[in-house]
């Protein structure tokens, strides 16, 4: 949950300054897909992606791909 709390943080300090500098890009959070399929499927968790609009990308590490985009 720790770790969570700093991707967001540090999430929301990148958007920011992508708005300011390049508002045209996007910004995703990336996140493995165990972590997707245990953390993020957390209530809270899910509250704060819809709270804070985060655009997530899941990725499965071993096979190094995207599987999901949500945006």
């Amino acid at each position: 949950m720790t770790e969570f709390h700093l991707a967001v943080g540090q999430f929301l300090n990148y958007r920011l300054a992508l708005k300011q500098r390049l508002p045209e890009r996007v910004l995703y959070l990336a996140i493995p897909t165990d972590t997707y399929n245990t953390l993020f499927q957390r209530q809270f968790i899910q509250d704060a992606v819809e709270e804070y609009r985060l655009k997530l990308l899941v990725f499965d590490a071993k096979n190094k791909e995207i599987v999901l985009w949500k945006n």
